[in-house]
């Protein structure tokens, strides 16, 4: 029979902080079944636009919404890849630029379904988590919205 994993909390307030990941990694030292893992962090990139430069993106999401097409995908995730333990974090609010604002972490006993399957969460949360975010531009308080790349 098929585990089926508890629901989690993904949505943070603002950046995800090195000093979070950092105690993360930490504290799965004493997991020792795991052999991998896999870290995926998405950061805010100072993209150049016709009204200047991206200073930070402001993301919102329908949450409820959200927090369940997260789960879908952990739970896709678990059945697809041999996984140990799986922890995804996503902002909310503002995330100046180059700060954290995505932080996928997943064990395995083994590298290559570490490896696969962070690309697989990742992709997956682009294409099917109704986050959206505002790039904010340069001190003129003007916004361009993010597509999903």
């Amino acid at each position: 029979m098929e585990k089926v994993h508890k629901p989690k909390k993904v949505f943070v307030q603002g950046p995800i902080s090195p000093d979070f990941v950092s105690k993360s990694i930490a504290s799965h030292q004493s997991k020792t079944e795991i052999g991998a893992h896999a870290i995926f962090l998405g950061q805010i990139r100072a993209d150049q636009k016709p009204d200047g430069t991206v200073t930070g993106i402001e993301y919102s999401a329908y949450e409820e919404m959200a927090e369940s097409a997260f789960h879908d995908i952990r739970e896709a995730a678990f059945l697809k890849f041999e996984l140990s333990c799986m922890h995804i974090y996503h902002s909310l609010g503002v995330v100046p630029t180059g700060e954290i604002s995505l932080f996928v972490f997943v064990s395995s006993p083994h590298r290559r379904a570490a490896f696969e399957a962070s690309e697989y969460i990742v992709e997956e949360i682009k294409a099917n988590v109704p986050i959206f975010g505002k790039e904010l531009i340069g001190e003129s308080g003007n916004y361009v919205w993010k597509e999903n790349k």
